[in-house]
């Protein structure tokens, strides 16, 4: 197969009307306006779920202790700034109210320690639930939309155009940065006839500002989206997480109480008809990949919200809202913060064989910094949208009709159903969120756009790999900078090669390519190395005087080549031995 016989198609530049034009019709704009409904429904619905939990008070009172004993923790070896400034004082009070608790349950006062012991989960709920909640508010998300759209776009311009005016300019736009493809008609189409859940791959803190600003521009009304806490730790983010409409999502918080809270605010935003985002992978990759493994709570309060809905339509009468949900991958060139996030994983896969430094980038001054290299850079983005799935990972067609593997219509309904009687069957609903778990995570790899940074750093790394067979990763990681070089031909050969399985694969329909991923190899290559890692002190992947390739930071080009992993590309890259490539040489 040719590179001429490849017909990528190419998404034109359109502009997209809004499917809601009125903000007072924006679902989140409801939840604005009944803030204080929504919160007390979320801590209504979380007591009862633990209630059931802990049918009596010893259970009860074992809960109470297990989350009093891990915020303690917390607080004392993980305090953060955004934290509430009466953190210690409130658990403090819940310690002493607790020993009474316990104090009564000795002494036989049974119903009283129950009493008291509800109260002081009531006040935990509430105050997690607070905490959780969103402050969405329309003229601030017009505003930081605002921000966002004219100061990328300005910087892009600079970028691009030469003289003064170039930042007056509006010659480009950012959808010639940032390249949305995929299923955009069908996401529009299904966001007028059900709730929208979309679930994008996570590899930087920039992903919510990116996702935010392609909710937008598909003239989709505003998501909530659970946005991690320590993001509001970092100015920048911190006000446009609010504005945003962000839900903070504390993942130190580890206890049952504050999990259940988190879940009932999901699911009841999703009753609402509120289109929700959130990475299921829970945080961002720190080896680089596609997630390979997703955490299903969130998605299982979809799984709740959507047997609510039925229960809900079987009383009113009214036809169920359906749930459709979206898998998303972002594909960058390049990640901020790959170096501190593959150390990170390494650290974690070697444990004492791997040593981590700190490279994260935390203040908003280096946030900036960034931006202004990106659009100053010339480096793209892409955002690829899949197909929408019902909540079984079905495909469903424009309309929401669930389709089978024949294209059949099917009734979601059914499968909340024993017999004729919707029922509520958490070990079933459990094991149909592991089926969806499993079809994002095919359409992830499906929808995943291979970059030319992708390609020549997959090659680099398996070269040195298959040349060192011997060595494990670690040792690998060590090698010296004299054996990190790789001569050109054989570097182009192997890239030909892995091209070629990208092409098939592509045909296949078993992942995506961008335009450029077709232009001569040499074109690509160059393309490749000038993009990957270009931001970073030490660059990944370069070229020397004397043409060949070097790699100035393996640790960091193993990040990028795991971009690729998942595919069985490694079967086409075939290294010569190296006393041959010297005696060639």
């Amino acid at each position: 197969m040719s590179t001429e016989s490849i017909q990528h198609p190419v998404l034109k530049n359109r502009s997209y009307k809004p499917i809601l034009p009125k903000r007072k019709e924006w679902p989140v704009v409801k939840l604005s306006r009944q803030r204080k409904e929504f919160i007390d429904t979320v801590v209504k619905n979380s007591i009862t779920k633990l209630l059931e939990l802990a049918p009596n008070t010893d259970t009860l009172i074992e809960e109470l202790e297990a989350t009093l004993y891990k915020e303690k923790y917390r607080i004392r070896e993980n305090p953060w700034a955004v934290d509430p400034d009466d953190d210690r004082a409130f658990w403090s009070s819940a310690k002493k109210t607790l020993l009474e608790i316990s104090s009564l349950q000795a002494d036989h006062h049974h119903e009283e320690a129950q009493r008291k012991a509800e109260t002081l989960l009531e006040e935990i709920v509430d105050r997690y639930a607070n905490e959780i909640a969103s402050n969405f508010r329309p003229s601030y998300y017009r505003f930081a939309r605002s921000v966002v759209t004219f100061g990328f776009a300005r910087l892009l311009n600079a970028s691009r155009v030469k003289g003064f005016g170039s930042l007056f300019s509006n010659q480009y736009s950012l959808r010639d940065k940032i390249r949305i493809t995929g299923e955009i008609d069908h996401l529009r189409s299904l966001a007028q006839r059900g709730t929208i859940v979309m679930v994008p791959t996570h590899f930087s803190n920039l992903d919510s500002i990116l996702i935010g600003w392609v909710i937008h521009e598909l003239g989709l009304p505003p998501f909530i989206y659970g946005a991690g806490l320590n993001l509001f730790n970092i100015g920048i983010f911190a006000y446009f997480m609010n504005s945003l409409g962000a839900y903070k999502v504390d993942r130190r918080k580890k206890n049952n109480i504050y999990i259940e809270t988190l879940k009932s605010y999901s699911s009841l935003a999703m009753q609402w008809g509120i289109h929700s985002l959130f990475f299921p992978g829970g945080t961002r990759s720190r080896s680089g990949r596609i997630e390979d493994k997703l955490k299903l709570g969130l998605l299982g309060t979809a799984m709740e919200a959507q047997r609510t809905n039925y229960l809900r339509s079987q009383q009113t009468g009214e036809t169920a809202e359906k749930i459709f949900v979206f898998p998303v991958v972002l594909n960058y060139h390049f990640v901020l913060e790959a170096p501190s996030l593959i150390r990170d994983h390494l650290q974690r896969e070697g444990q004492e064989r791997y040593y981590i430094e700190n490279d994260e980038y935390s203040q908003s001054s280096k946030i900036i910094s960034f931006l202004l290299k990106f659009f100053l850079k010339g480096s793209d983005i892409s955002v690829s949208i899949g197909r929408g799935m019902d909540l079984l990972g079905n495909y469903v067609d424009d309309e929401g009709h669930s389709l089978d593997k024949q294209g059949r219509h099917i009734s979601m309904r059914e499968y909340f159903c024993t017999g004729e009687q919707l029922t509520r069957d958490e070990q079933r609903e459990n094991e149909y969120t592991r089926m969806l778990g499993e079809s994002i995570l095919q359409e992830y790899y499906r929808i995943n756009q291979v970059f030319s940074s992708h390609l020549v750093a997959f090659v680099a790394f398996q070269i040195i790999r298959k040349q060192h067979r011997s060595l494990d990763l670690f040792n690998l990681l060590r090698l010296p900078e004299e054996d990190l070089i790789i001569p050109y031909k054989l570097f182009r050969k192997n890239c030909e090669r892995v091209r070629q399985a990208v092409f098939n694969l592509y045909q296949q329909g078993k992942l995506d390519m961008p335009d450029h991923l077709t232009d001569p190899i040499d074109d690509v290559i160059t393309h490749g190395i000038d993009n990957v890692g270009m931001y970073h002190a030490k660059r990944p992947l370069l070229k020397n005087r004397e043409d060949n390739i070097i790699i100035p930071d393996i640790t960091v080009l193993y990040y990028y080549h795991n971009r690729l992993e998942g595919y069985d590309l490694h079967t086409f890259v075939h290294p010569k031995k190296k006393k041959l490539i010297d005696i060639a040489e």
